[in-house]
């Protein structure tokens, strides 16, 4: 099911079909090094992974990572969404693409529809991001979403010391 649509590009909830992306994804260096590893290795995995990850928070909140499309040729290209984590107040905005789709633009728009989602139909009141002290291009892509650095934070799943982003949602003026 489509939940996003911009100019270029398409999000979609994420399903099984989405295996061989997501081992392809999750295997890319640069998730290895900044994301994590998930140790999915082979197909079952990915599978257990969609299933037990971005499906089961999708039924359980109402929103999680989703597919990112291109509306030209239906390619995928990455994921893109709203994550509740046990260890953030705030719902997170996690993103990743394959290396041959980055730098033209497409994780700033995806973002900037996945968090106007968030505000606007989620009603959220504030997301955060998290990000590696040395992702630079992550860094770069949250300055221009509007996020706001706050403070250090180290996750429970690792001891790697992560920057804590935040946004809150754009106040609307009253009306007469």
């Amino acid at each position: 099911m489509v939940v996003i649509e911009t100019e270029r590009l398409r999000l979609r909830q994420l399903n099984l079909n989405d295996c061989e992306f997501i081992l392809q994804l999750l295997n890319d260096p640069d998730w290895l090094r900044f994301i994590g590893d998930r140790q999915v290795r082979s197909f079952e995995d990915a599978n257990q992974y969609l299933t037990n990850g971005p499906i089961a928070m999708a039924e359980k909140y109402g929103h999680a990572l989703m597919m990112v499309e291109t509306k030209s040729g239906n390619t995928k290209i990455g994921l893109c969404g709203l994550i509740r984590r046990d260890t953030l107040p705030d719902v997170d905005l996690g993103y990743a693409y394959l290396p041959q789709f980055r730098g033209q633009g497409y994780a700033l728009e995806a973002a900037s529809a996945t968090l106007n989602y968030g505000f606007k139909d989620l009603n959220l009141s504030k997301i955060v991001a998290i990000t590696t002290q040395d992702n630079e291009a992550s860094i770069r892509l949250l300055g221009k979403l509007g996020f706001e650095y706050e403070e250090v934070f180290n996750s429970s799943d690792d001891d790697v010391p992560l920057n804590l982003y935040g946004k809150s949602a754009p106040i609307c003026p009253a009306f007469p």
